[in-house]
């Protein structure tokens, strides 16, 4: 019985160290990035999304770790940290999984729709993705958690969806909106197979 304890005593530690070392990195590379950028008097800012132009196309990698202003990264570092702690709670790895798949899904949108001649950088369409995601788990999964988690984040940062829509200008609402499009698909793709899909499943099988 002792050992059992300190096995899931362990295990518990190592799984709240695994998301903070994943937090931690996050935010420490845009952090970084920007400190570089500031030392170079922004010159970095090049490498963000220019739409339908092929060196614009780098944009789609690099522009989430590049900000305009310290304010910017740091609304988006405290979003992040929000944000991503409530997209961990099923599984560490959905943090990356749902940021990989909205930030690529964002970039592509942004670089097909953005204005001519504009510069998109900021990691907010990643930020959207994780707020698809988690306003969506739970009609995709649902179980009484993740409608829960979706229950909460609405509660919490539902007012963030006005991002979505160009009514500020000099924000690119087109990396929010298709960000957010990319959380949803997130949510939809890594939804675990429901018990009554299997059961459905089995009985086709069986004729």
């Amino acid at each position: 019985m002792g050992s059992l304890v300190k096995d899931q005593a362990t295990a518990l530690v190592a799984d709240i160290k695994l998301r903070g070392s994943l937090l931690g990195t996050g935010l420490a590379t845009l952090w970084l990035v920007h400190l570089a950028n500031v030392l170079v008097a922004g010159s970095l800012n090049a490498w963000g999304i220019v739409p339908r132009t092929v060196d614009g196309l780098w944009g789609i990698l690099f522009s989430p770790f590049l900000h305009g202003s310290l304010s910017h990264l740091v609304n988006n570092s405290v979003a992040f940290v929000w944000l991503g702690l409530l997209t961990m709670l099923r599984a560490p790895r959905d943090l990356v999984r749902v940021g990989l798949i909205g930030g690529l899904v964002a970039g592509v949108g942004t670089w097909l729709t953005g204005g001519p001649g504009t510069v998109h950088i900021g990691f907010s369409g990643v930020i959207f993705a994780y707020l698809g995601f988690l306003l969506t788990r739970g009609w995709f999964e649902r179980s009484v958690g993740s409608i829960a988690v979706s229950v909460v984040s609405f509660l919490g940062f539902g007012s963030m969806i006005w991002g979505v829509l160009p009514t500020v200008p000099g924000v690119s609402w087109q990396g929010h909106l298709f960000g957010f499009l990319g959380g949803i698909l997130a949510a939809r793709v890594l939804a675990p197979p429901s018990s009554s899909g299997a059961k459905s499943t089995k009985k086709r099988r069986r004729r």
